[in-house]
């Protein structure tokens, strides 16, 4: 009975520390792999909106467009699009 508890006390803070190293390390791999927002991506998520369960709706930019896509479980329908308006962040780019 001592010897299973010395094991327990052994492995229990063992597992801990490899159940928080690899959290963290899936933490910051999705930072790193995710990069900073606008930056040489192409795809933005602007806005999302949640209608019922199980249904969204989303406006993503896509090549100075926004997109809005109406989203369920079953898959994703895009419901409109328009030209992207310049936002302040834009025209600081540019000017």
């Amino acid at each position: 009975m001592v010897e299973y508890l010395l094991r327990l006390a052994l492995l229990l803070p063992l597992l801990g520390g490899l159940i928080w190293g690899s959290l963290w390390l899936t933490r910051a791999m999705q930072t790193r792999l995710a990069g900073q927002p606008g930056a040489g991506r192409h795809l933005q998520l602007v806005e999302t909106s949640l209608i019922a369960p199980g249904v969204k709706l989303a406006v993503v930019r896509f090549r100075e467009r926004e997109i809005l896509l109406g989203m369920t479980r079953h898959g994703m329908v895009r419901l409109g699009e328009i030209e992207a308006p310049e936002t302040p962040s834009d025209t600081a780019e540019h000017g």
